[in-house]
Formats: C-alpha cells, structure tokens, sequence
C-alpha cells in the first residue's frame, strides 16, 4: 500500500462492507427462488426428484470448479476490480433464466450462473483481511451472514408475491438487477481509495509450482487440507437445507408456496443470528486474550453440537417445532464456516487467502454436488428423509475431528496479520 494512500474511516470500512454483504444477497437470491418454487418449475419441465437434484447438483459442480480459478482471480485482480467483474457476470447470468424456456436452457442459464457467482466467497473473504484487523475479523463475518440472512429471511414472503406478479423466470430476473444496483453504489463509495485497487498476485499462475502463485504449494500444506476436509463435509448438510427444506415441509407437512415463508424464515433468522453469535463471541474472547485455537475450535464444537439433535425432529407432529430445530440447526453451520474461514485469515498469508478461500469453496460446493445428487436418488427410492438427517447430524462432528487431526493448533501467520489503514 502507498503511503500516500488516504485513510479509510471505520464508517466507510463498514458501508463498503455493506454494499458487498447487499450484492451477495443478491447474488444468493437464486437459491431460495429454486427451492421455494420448485412445483412450478417441476409442472413447466416435468422433473422428477432426481432430475431437480441434477440441476442442484449442476449449478454446485459449476462453481467449485469456477472457484479454481476465481481464487486466484481475486488474488490477481484485488477488492475493486474483482467486485467490477463479479457482480456484473453473476448479475447478468441471472437475467438470463428470463428466457430460458427448455430444459437445456436452464441447465445453461445454471452453470453460467455457478460459474459466476464463485466469484463472492473469495471476494468477501478478500475485502474482510483488507478492510479489518485481525481481531475484528470474526465479528465482520459474522456481519456478513447476517445480513445474508436477514435478505434470505425476507426471501420466503417476497418470492411467492414476485413469482404471482412475474413467474419464477421474472424472480431470478430480479436478483440480476439488484446485483447490478449493488455495484452502482460500491462504485460511488470505493472512488479514490487505491487500496482497494492493489494486486497480491501479478503474474498468471507460474508452471513451477513456485509459492508466489497457483495451487501447488497451497495443496501441500496441512492446513490447508485441514480447512478444505472440514469444508466438505460441513457444507453437504448446508446445501441439503438450502436446496430441499421446502420440499420437505411440503411432504411431511403439506405446506404450500405461500405457507413455507414463516418455517423457512425462522430457519434462515437461526442462519444470521448463530453467525452474529459466534462472530461477536469470537470477537469478545480473542480480544479478552484467548487463545485462537482455543477460540476458533471452541466455537466449532459447540456450533458441532447444535447441529446432533437434528433426527429428533422426524418424530415431531407439528411444524413449528421442527422450524425452531431447524433454525438452531442453521445457527451452528453458521458457526461452524465462520470458524473455518476465520482459521483462513489466520493462518494463510494475504496474498493466498483468495486462493485458499477459493478451493475450500470448491470443496463445499464438490460437498454439495454429492449430498444433491443423493438426496435426489433417495427419496426416488422412498427412502425418505430419514438417512439424510442421520448423516447431517454426525458430519460437522466428523469434519471438526478431521480439522483437529491435521491442526492440532491454530497459530497467526505473520503475513495473515496486515490489513489497510
């Protein structure tokens, strides 16, 4: 950074950050819009359980392979430029469902979307270590999920309203435009801050393997394997909830469209709350001085616990009870992935957080494409929900003792610690 660079006050800090958060709710929008509205597009399409798991499946595949190179990208491109691109691409994939009217269509207005909305975890994780000190860093994603949440809350009672008015191809049309609205206020506020502006990486990834650039000797290091076996097995039970909640509230309670918004609120409400929680917990012990492997670990075992009693709720005959364990459910994922990508600004150097953010997303998504395609495959075979809350039950506690076996302690890299002034 020069040292002519002008100072960034707190309150621009925090409503930069904000303008991202909006962007990524956006960005998001996709996910509930297919879930809550998956009769309809089922009735236009004649789908069955397995072929909308395949779209799931198709939409999560193209990510994380997109994340391989949208981690760098960000490394390369750095804040400014990287938000540019991101939001203008995933935005105008977005619009395209609009005119998508087979089955084909679909599935390519799905990839261009995949592929271009990898772009937000590196970014967010990107701007966080250089807009923040290391301290308030949990407490910023924290921020971020909840305010995702709060947008994903609002989400079950808008989308029945937008697909009466414009059908589900007009929903995702949308999320394109606010994406685009988002960037135009990014723009005005992030005008002459060169900081935003500044490179990590300079030069495509080398052929060496050398530690400057590329995935080489990122893939070799165990923290890094610590953090991408914790994020694939920790985000299968996150995209199961997000892709197949309403479903089963439609088959287990018979709720329609417009019914699901109160259950899938309380559900999504846990998601920003327990971030909000564990990011303002975090925040409050590491700057009482505790350690950060006691903190980061800590957070995840208790996040791990939340998420166990999860099978209890097949014996419930009512749904709001089910919403409320759901909703603590969330709150623990929430947890759980704050953690993890807090441990990412911990222990990886700046210039490879994108880097490392992004193939532990490619991980997540890789996670969600398994448990997609199973869950299609399950409840074809009438199998029920039953397996598939026995597995999420147990797998936050599986990926904290893989996390624990390849980290068994958490130290701040020198190079994790800068952020701009």
């Amino acid at each position: 950074m020069s040292p002519n660079s002008p100072h960034i006050s707190t309150r621009l800090r925090w409503s930069l950050f904000t303008v991202l958060c909006i962007a990524g709710i956006f960005n998001a929008m996709d996910r509930p819009i297919i879930a809550i509205l998956k009769p309809d597009m089922m009735a236009d399409f004649g789908w069955t359980d397995s072929d909308f798991g395949d779209l799931a499946a198709v939409t999560q595949f193209s990510a994380a392979f997109a994340f391989l190179l949208t981690g760098w990208l960000v490394d390369r491109l750095g804040v400014h430029r990287s938000m540019q691109v991101g939001a203008t691409a995933w935005s105008l994939a977005a619009m395209a469902h609009g005119w998508a009217v087979t089955t084909w269509q679909v599935v390519a207005a799905r990839v261009g979307l995949g592929v271009t909305e990898a772009v937000q975890t590196p970014l967010t994780i990107k701007t966080v270590a250089t807009l923040f000190e290391p301290d308030r860093r949990s407490l910023a994603f924290g921020f971020f999920t909840m305010l995702s949440g709060a947008g994903t809350i609002a989400m079950p009672f808008l989308i029945p309203a937008l697909a009466v008015a414009v059908g589900w191809r007009g929903a995702l049309m949308a999320g394109g435009i606010g994406g685009l609205a988002a960037l135009a206020a990014w723009m005005w506020l992030a005008r002459g801050l060169p900081q935003l502006r500044e490179r990590t990486v300079e030069a495509p990834p080398a052929a060496d393997g050398s530690d400057q650039a590329g995935y080489g000797p990122i893939l070799t290091n165990r923290k890094t394997l610590a953090i991408l076996g914790a994020k694939a097995i920790s985000d299968m039970t996150w995209w199961f909830i997000n892709f197949w909640l309403a479903d089963y509230y439609r088959r287990e309670f018979g709720l329609s469209t417009a019914e699901l918004a109160w259950p899938l609120a309380i559900a999504f409400a846990g998601s920003g709350l327990g971030a909000l929680l564990a990011g303002w917990a975090s925040t409050r012990l590491l700057e009482r001085g505790w350690p950060v492997n006691r903190v980061r670990k800590g957070v995840m075992l208790v996040s791990a616990l939340m998420v166990a009693p999860l099978p209890l709720v097949l014996g419930l005959q009512s749904f709001w009870p089910v919403a409320v364990m759901i909703g603590v459910v969330m709150a623990g994922h929430q947890g759980f992935s704050l953690s993890i990508f807090s441990t990412i600004t911990d222990v990886v150097p700046n210039a490879k957080v994108g880097r490392v953010t992004a193939f532990g997303a490619f991980m997540g998504n890789m996670g969600g494409v398994a448990i997609s395609l199973v869950t299609g495959r399950v409840l074809d075979a009438g199998l029920g929900f039953v397996p598939l809350f026995v597995f999420a039950a147990g797998s936050y506690l599986i990926a904290l003792a893989w996390f624990q076996l390849l980290l068994p302690e958490i130290r701040r890299s020198e190079g994790a610690l800068a952020s701009v002034e």
